[in-house]
């Protein structure tokens, strides 16, 4: 998978994979650029604050990153949930139900994204 050996480079494989499931798995305490800077810091990623604001740009919610995530709209939990999968630019995304409970503009915006990843050599496991 991703070019890693299974059986002998199960780690490497770990590495390549992020998920995104049906429900949006974030914390409401917490402002935007904390959930992501709190990822990018679990996957080691040497410039957390940055990757954040990176994340926050990619999903269009700058303007928001510095609210709770709690008073978010459906559609911008589900965008700051798969920003959040983002992290670490993982080579397979497995992306349970991403649209679910979203209007037809946030739908719109998650498949412009997932179409982006994917022109950019990211295999998408999607189930809807």
């Amino acid at each position: 998978m991703a070019g890693f050996d299974v059986a002998s480079e199960g780690e490497k494989v770990r590495q390549s994979i992020s998920l995104t499931g049906q429900f949006a798995a974030v914390d409401d305490i917490l402002t935007g650029r904390e959930n992501l800077e709190l990822i990018a810091r679990l996957r080691r990623e040497p410039e957390p604050k940055q990757v954040a604001d990176k994340m926050l740009g990619a999903v269009s919610l700058v303007a928001a990153a510095d609210k709770p995530v709690g008073t978010y709209s459906g559609g911008m939990r589900r965008r700051i949930d798969i920003a959040m999968s983002l992290i670490g630019a993982p080579k397979v995304i497995f992306l349970d139900e991403p649209t679910t409970g979203l209007d037809p503009e946030a739908r719109n915006e998650v498949y412009t994204l997932i179409r982006q990843l994917v022109a950019q050599g990211t295999t998408i496991f999607l189930t809807t």
